[in-house]
């Protein structure tokens, strides 16, 4: 809870009080692992409603905020077992890559992403569909 919860929280505190009233964008990335997993998954819950409170209370200011859920990511960290098992129960039967996420991000830091706003985005290639 205290990093990712709590060092979250003030983190977007200190970003507004920085940020002119003309705008800015908070994207956090959080988890699948919502549920379960007792400590991870409470935190990552709670950053959820974090950014999304976030959204509704920073919008008049400009501040766009909104939470990026990516599901499984080869970002190397994986062994071939792991990796294989989850390719071969991933709909787009592949895991998403670090670029596709940063894709993401980029648009809603852009201007074109700013009506979006106080949403959890899976981004995961339908993933989570699955359940």
């Amino acid at each position: 809870m205290a990093v990712n919860a709590r060092a979250s929280l003030l983190l977007i505190a200190a970003f507004a009080r920085q940020i002119p009233d003309d705008g800015g964008a908070i994207v956090a990335l959080t988890s699948d692992h919502t549920t379960g997993n007792l400590p991870y998954g409470a935190s990552k819950g709670a950053l959820d409603r974090i950014v999304i409170s976030a959204a509704r209370e920073l919008g008049p200011r400009g501040i766009s905020a909104n939470v990026v859920n990516p599901g499984p990511i080869d970002t190397g960290w994986m062994d071939d077992g792991l990796r294989g098992s989850l390719t071969e129960h991933h709909p787009l039967g592949r895991l998403g890559t670090p670029t596709e996420i940063a894709g993401v991000v980029s648009f809603l830091v852009s201007g074109e992403g700013r009506w979006v706003s106080g949403q959890l985005l899976h981004t995961d290639g339908a993933f989570s569909a699955r359940f």
